[in-house]
């Protein structure tokens, strides 16, 4: 009985001290977003108050002058073409990269995906900028999506390789005996095995490409110009809107938070798929 009391007391501390730590975590997070959220449904003079206005009469005003003074609809689906193209590209490409730095054992190309992938930005955005100036492609969906690439393609990659390196060899050998093409053993064997994998590896790429600021400022123009653009359209040296930037980033949020509860979802069916083990 003391032997059984004393576990109880050891579970019961462990369990206090995970969600203490998780609470820690987390309550950071939730007031930011609460914060966002009530700064986009107070009125200016709750907004310039002294104090932080806790009790307060919502107003939509700042969603109203969100969509009325600027192509929100517009920028929206600029994001979703650009993040959606940049997706695409990322898979053809980076699916078979990932199969072939898993298969062939290259951690010195893995490693170099990743240089990639945290190069910051700016480092590629001027060589970017003169390319597509000589190929007239400024403001075009293009050259966008060809610059997220440097986004989305090294997550893509970098991500898949853990979910190919998962799937047993003697699966892919026994494809090949059964005489089936590297190609084909990779289309019709190796990828159905990794679905969970793709698709969380391609929601967290579209969710990176959507908040992506830098280059839709240099690289779009008025009619391919994103959603972290229109937040952006809010500020100026004169003032700062701060209603209608936290309305912008609260409907530009909202597809961002569906989405990664989804990408839970499917990378905990992704593990479970990739680890079949024979």
């Amino acid at each position: 009985m003391a032997h059984t009391a004393a576990y109880r007391v050891k579970k019961g501390l462990g369990s206090f001290g995970f969600y203490l730590l998780l609470a820690l975590v987390l309550v950071p997070f939730v007031f930011v977003f609460y914060y966002m959220v009530t700064t986009s449904l107070k009125s200016p003079a709750d907004l310039v108050a002294k104090d932080f206005v806790w009790v307060f009469q919502p107003t939509l005003d700042n969603y109203e002058q969100v969509f009325e003074q600027t192509d929100f609809l517009q920028f929206a689906l600029n994001s979703m073409l650009v993040g959606l193209g940049s997706v695409l590209v990322a898979l053809v490409l980076g699916l078979p990269a990932a199969y072939a730095i898993a298969r062939y054992k290259a951690p010195k190309i893995a490693l170099l995906v990743l240089s990639s992938r945290i190069t910051p930005g700016i480092t590629f955005l001027i060589p970017l900028f003169i390319i597509f100036s000589q190929l007239k492609w400024i403001d075009t969906y293009q050259a966008l999506i060809i610059a997220h690439l440097l986004v989305t393609l090294p997550m893509v990659t970098w991500l898949m390789i853990g979910f190919f390196e998962d799937i047993p060899q003697e699966i892919i050998d026994s494809a090949r005996v059964d005489g089936a093409s590297a190609t084909r053993t990779f289309l019709e064997v190796v990828l159905p095995l990794t679905r969970g994998g793709i698709a969380a590896a391609s929601i967290l790429a579209f969710i990176f490409s959507w908040n992506h600021f830098m280059f839709s400022v240099v690289l779009a123009g008025r009619m391919t110009r994103t959603l972290p653009v229109a937040v952006f359209e809010f500020m100026s040296y004169g003032q700062i809107n701060w209603g209608a930037i936290a309305a912008a980033a609260t409907v530009m949020t909202i597809p961002v938070v569906i989405m990664a509860l989804f990408v839970q979802r499917n990378i905990v069916q992704g593990l479970a798929g990739g680890a079949v083990k024979g």
